[in-house]
Order: C-alpha cells, then structure tokens, then sequence
C-alpha cells in the first residue's frame, strides 16, 4: 500500500517542500527513514510510534518505508512527524479526510500524541502559498505566526487525538471497528484576528522608548549618528570609558524609519528560521539592533553548522548590528565581515549545498582609543600611560580592509563641562532629519537597484556623487596625506552625498567634502602617530 503527503523543511531562510511517501509491505515489522534525514529525523520513528498507539490507533505490523523526496537534499528538525503519522494512518486506512484540498502538514509529536511547534514556519507557509497549496495543518503555536501570511486556510491542531473527534458517539463507533476514521480539517481553521485580515504589516509601530535626550551634551556625535543613518552608513565612535559611545549606539533605532513591507517579510523569515520570532501580533516593524558579546564564534557571526542557520549579520538585516569594544573580539571574526560588508549576502557553502544569506545591515561598533582607555582624553585623575608601540598594536586588531569599510570613525570626548541649560537634541528632531533625507535618497533611486546612498557602486557612484573642481581637488590632496586607499575615496564621497541630503543640497560642495573628511578620524591620528614616532 502506498500514501503520499506534503510536508517542509528549511533550507537557509527559505521553505522547501518535502514529499513524504508512505510504502507498507508484507515482511519482517520495521521502519526505515531514507531521503538524506538528519538523527533528529530517524529518531522521529520511535516518536511517531508512541503517538499512534496512544490516541487509539494501531501501528501496523509491516514493512514500513517513509521517503523524504528529493532525496538529495538533506534534511533536518522534527517538522516530518505529523506528516509521518498521518501517512502511515492514512495508508493503512485507519483514517481518512473528507475535504479533499492540497494540505502541507508540519508538526512535532510528543509521545502523548501532543504537537509541539517547530521553528521557520512562516517561510514554509510562504512557500506552500506560492507552491499552490490551499491549507496548512501544524502545532497550535505555530497558527498565529503562520497566520501572517494571508491567501491559504491555517488549520491547528493541538493533538493528535483531535482528529478522531472522541467526544462523538459515532467517531467512537468509528475507532473501535474496522471502518476508517473520518476527519474533518473545517472544525480545526484557526480564526485571523481582525487586523490580521487587514493587513498583516502596520506602519504605525511602537517607537523604541529610549530616546537621544537623555544624552547630555555631545551634539557633534549626534550629528555624525544622523548622518550614518540617514545613509545606513557604517558608523564607528572613539572615545574613553564614560563618555556615552554604548548609550550614543543604542539609541540608533529611535531614529531609523520603519520597515517596509517586503524588508519586515524578509527580516521576520529569518528571525523565523533562527527561531527567535516571538510576536503574535504581525511582521516585525522596527529595525532590528543585535549586539553580539565578543566572545562570539565565526559562525555565531555569519551563520553555520552541518546545514547552517543564519548568524548575527543576519539577523541584523536591515538592521543595526553593534559590535562594542571591537579590537576585544577576535581578528578571524572580525576579517569575517568584510564580504558581507561589501556584498550585503553571506554565502555558506557545504558539501552537498550552498546556502545564502541576506546581510544588509548597518555596522555599528566603539572602542576605547588605546589599552587603557585614556589616550588623549585630559582626564583629571586619569593618565594613559600607553607608549606609541602598544596604542599601535592595540589598534592594529582592526586590518586596514575592515577599517576601510567604516565610512564615520568618530572621536567622543569625554565633556568638560555639564551643559544644564542648553536644550537637548532628541530623537524627534534627528529623526525627522533622516526622514528627509531618506525621502530623497528613495526618489533619487527610484527603479534602480539601490535604496540608500552606501549602496552606490560603479556608474552609479560617478553619476550621483559628482564633484566640483575645488571639492575634486580637496578630496585628492586628502587621500595623498592621509594614504587613504581607493575604497576609503569612494565611502567619503557616498558620504558627501548624504551630508548633502541632510542639508537639501542638490549637489555636493566643498564643505560637504571637507565634513566627510572630518570623520575619518583613526585616518588622521595614524598619520599624526607616525609623525609623532619618527
């Protein structure tokens, strides 16, 4: 006898459809589990046993085989349970269903019979929609999250002994003869909140209650964190202990517009597949901020493992990610960054697979300016007593390339003096600043590849960023003293570009150059230093 359902797995961030093929034959009782499974997968035979036998049901005595097909592909999780179950029932006539739509059945069983949630289900329910079929049958903790994606019938089931619908007389009848079971999938569709039905997404999200007013003082710093948001620049602050580069960083999101509809589709996914998506209420609206502790491995930073997940970089897609104390993390993980830095994409490859992950994310870190922190800070009771050498060898933890790839490196001082009365900048008015620059940028960049000014490449940085003789001249004068390599050249001017955003310039001018110029601060002091040693 044979029996065919549809289940899925992940692969990266997106759903794949599994078939899960039930052939029972005469012979010796046993159970074998082919098409590539994972441990989790073949120990779902003993799972998928001690279900069926505890809602009732009968495991047949036979040869059972269950196929995952493709059978190239490799699998893992305990999402094929359900699928499993249902076949071996449904194949051996002990149950059947009277409606008759595509289904896609993912779920975990308890031994109980119980379904438990698996992680990734929006991407699998997506790609079901997208696949054609009409309905989807999972754990009861999943419906909500699958209920996001609109178009296809969600059906929860919170155990297995629903099906036989016990509390009847006549699904009674039913289990104790040799007439199969009939099911029906209506009685379990899970009910979308209203504004679900609405609209899945909502602009009008909750704004982060931390808020750039609290910041005493510390406008230029202000100033520069405008900036990288406006253009989703790559953004570094410099500074002693104490002086608010952590507070400064956290306060990032309160500044950043919300998602947009697609961007909240892909970062939920991901969030989804790494298992970390908790809300019931719709996509995630507010930009992610991840701030990895630097004891982090390459792979907790780009994703891996046997059929890798997504990593940090990621999980900041669209987002912030904030590296504090940078030269504390290790140097194979920091020179890890810079493909994703440059491509926006981490590509992952194993043996049998290559896995591709979005990383579109703004990089946002600090450090202290040597080991002691108190370089160049005047501290009254604080000396840094670092020589040349050490501050080098401290700051030579960041390579060049990386260094490159940060477009503001930015000095916070610790202030002299508590400004009382002077009235803070908020997050409102920064915002509101970026907002308008942003608006530019995306009718600048309409029906082009590109969304924000730290995108432009190519053609496209010649044709937008273009330079008068006097900033041309200004900016090549820089990269002679100060080294500065051709990629460094190119982020000041994607830098330029957006200062001259902020202002409503249409073209770049010489102070919005030489404003650019100023934040390449470990640039300066480098030269300074060597000047200073020889």
């Amino acid at each position: 006898m044979y029996g065919k359902l549809h289940s899925a797995c992940l692969h990266g961030i997106d759903g794949v459809v599994i078939q899960v093929e039930i052939d029972l034959a005469n012979g010796l009782p046993q159970t074998a589990i082919i098409g590539l499974p994972d441990s989790s997968i073949r120990e779902s035979v003993e799972r998928v046993r001690a279900a069926i036998k505890n809602c009732g049901f009968t495991y047949p005595l036979k040869r059972i085989t269950i196929n995952l097909a493709p059978a190239d592909l490799r699998k893992e999780g305990s999402s094929f349970d359900l699928a499993a179950a249902l076949g071996i029932l449904m194949t051996s006539e002990q149950l059947q269903f009277k409606e008759t739509e595509q289904i896609l059945t993912i779920g975990e069983l308890a031994l109980d019979g119980t379904l438990r949630p698996v992680t990734g289900i929006l991407p699998m329910v997506e790609r079901a929609k997208r696949d054609g079929f009409t309905g989807v049958l999972l754990p009861w903790e999943n419906a909500a999250e699958a209920a996001l994606i609109g178009g296809i019938n969600v059906y929860a089931l919170r155990h297995l002994q629903e099906l036989i619908q016990l509390g009847s007389s006549e699904a009674k009848q039913e289990a104790s003869s040799s007439t199969p079971v009939t099911a029906s999938l209506a009685k379990l569709l899970y009910e979308r909140p209203a504004r679900l039905n609405e609209q899945a997404f909502d602009s009008n999200y909750a704004e982060p209650l931390e808020d750039y007013r609290d910041v005493i003082g510390q406008q230029h710093i202000k100033r520069a964190l405008t900036i990288a948001a406006a253009g989703m620049h790559n953004i570094m602050l410099i500074g002693p202990p104490g002086t608010g580069k952590t507070m400064l960083m956290k306060r990032l999101p309160s500044i950043l517009p919300p998602l947009s509809e697609q961007e909240a589709l892909t970062t939920t996914k991901i969030f989804s597949a790494a298992g970390k998506f908790k809300q019931s209420d719709g996509l995630m609206k507010g930009r992610p901020f991840r701030a990895p502790h630097h004891t982090i491995s390459t792979g907790g930073l780009v994703g891996g493992g046997s059929i890798p997940k997504p990593g940090e970089v990621s999980l900041a897609h669209k987002g912030i990610l904030f590296l504090d104390e940078l030269p504390e993390f290790s140097r194979n993980v920091l020179e890890v960054l810079r493909q994703p830095l440059e491509d926006r994409e981490v590509t992952i490859s194993r043996a049998r697979a290559v896995f591709t992950f979005p990383a579109h994310f703004m990089l946002a870190c600090s450090m202290n300016p040597c080991p002691c922190g108190y370089y160049g800070s005047d501290h009254p009771q604080h000396h840094c007593s670092c020589s040349v050498g050490r501050i080098s060898q401290y700051r030579a933890k960041i390579s060049g390339p990386l260094l490159d790839r940060i477009d503001l490196q930015v000095e916070v001082p610790r202030p002299k003096e508590w400004p009382s009365d002077t009235k803070p900048i908020t997050s409102a008015h920064m915002r509101d600043q970026v907002y308008a620059a942003q608006a530019i940028q995306l009718a600048r960049y309409h029906r082009l590849p590109i969304s924000s000014n730290s995108e432009l490449f190519g053609n496209y940085l010649r044709r937008f960023a273009v330079l008068d003789k006097a900033s041309a001249e200004m900016l090549q004068a820089t990269l002679d003293t100060l080294g500065l390599s051709m990629r460094a050249y190119d982020r000041i001017l994607k830098l330029a570009r957006t200062i001259a955003d902020i202002d409503g310039a249409e073209s770049i001018q010489s102070q919005h150059v030489a404003e650019a110029i100023q934040y390449r601060q470990l640039d300066r002091q480098y030269v300074t230093m060597e000047e200073t040693s020889g």
